[in-house]
């Protein structure tokens, strides 16, 4: 089974246990509400919610195909509303799918490719009767809220990545390697901020429009899981340009490192040229040359190439070129 809890409750109090193997059970008695957690259901286990909480076939085949992007839906008095996880591996952004149908007196959450489980949450709500007696619209923002809070750390642990790449831009060449994981992560930050805009749109949805199942006085919770979402877009936003800075900064350094070598260069061709060029009018073949009869010619000559150079090398050293 796949079924990771399943349990009613009464004002907020955990009453009894269910179990998809006694399908009469899962009906919500006088007073309840019902909260059913599954993790990667079969068509069969489906099936039996679907009988019990007369669910829409189409959002039972949205659910089990798991392909969906974040969005509400309205089947007369019920919801179905698709949120999206997503957790960081390595430098890849892993995706997964919760979908929850919601009725006036249940709550069904079917996770696919979550790497967090509702557990620990589940727990602290039981915790806090006087909370989990709003009813089943409290439940589904808490375990929405419980979803985009696992976001930040996606946010923070590249953040601290960047740190890292502009420290070693400033001193050092990035290598192809570090380049490559700064594309990589600039396109799983596009692809995140696409995620970002739906999530914010199904929650503005249960905050602001008059859907089935979500009571006036549990909307502005919802208000709280939107400004959540728009702090962690524009944190995206900042690491994109973070990662663009870095790829522009090590890009100007670079150039920059490259035209002082082409200076030092250029500077040192100046200086060997003196030499080359005497040596070169020395080297020709004809009987009428300059001061080839007299006996300090040859040491003139190289003292002269030698103040020449010098002089030059003075002149080179303070413009910064060597």
């Amino acid at each position: 089974m796949t079924v990771v809890a399943a349990s009613a409750y009464v004002q907020g109090q955990l009453v009894r246990a269910l179990s998809l193997d006694d399908p009469d059970g899962l009906t919500p008695r006088e007073g309840e509400f019902v909260w059913i957690g599954l993790v990667e259901p079969d068509e069969a286990e489906l099936r039996v919610l679907r009988q019990a909480f007369d669910l829409h076939p189409l959002a039972v085949e949205d659910a089990l195909n798991a392909r969906q992007t974040p969005k509400v839906d309205v089947y007369g008095d019920q919801l179905f509303v698709v949120a999206k996880t997503a957790h960081l591996d390595n430098d890849h952004i892993v995706y997964g799918e919760t979908d929850f149908f919601v009725g006036r007196r249940f709550l069904i959450t079917v996770r696919h490719g979550s790497a967090r489980a509702h557990t620990e949450l589940r727990a602290q709500l039981e915790a806090a009767p006087v909370l989990l007696a709003h009813g089943v619209d409290y439940v589904l923002h808490a375990v929405l809220d419980f979803i985009v809070d696992g976001y930040m750390p996606i946010v923070d642990t590249i953040e601290e990545d960047l740190h890292d790449f502009e420290r070693r831009a400033l001193d050092a060449f990035l290598s192809r390697a570090e380049i490559a994981r700064i594309f990589n992560l600039r396109r799983a930050l596009m692809k995140f901020k696409k995620l970002l805009g739906p999530m914010s749109q199904v929650v503005s949805a249960l905050e602001h429009h008059d859907l089935p199942c979500i009571d006036t006085e549990v909307r502005a919770y919802f208000r709280d899981v939107r400004d959540h979402i728009q702090r962690t877009e524009s944190l995206v936003d900042g690491l994109r340009e973070v990662l663009t800075s870095v790829f522009e900064i090590s890009s100007l350094l670079e150039q920059q490192r490259q035209g002082a070598i082409t200076r030092q260069l250029a500077a040192w061709a100046a200086i060997l040229a003196v030499p080359t060029a005497v040596a070169g009018v020395y080297g020709m073949n004809f009987e009428h040359m300059p001061e080839l009869k007299w006996t300090y010619g040859y040491p003139a000559v190289l003292v002269g190439i030698a103040v020449i150079c010098g002089l030059l090398y003075r002149r080179f050293k303070r413009t910064g070129w060597l």
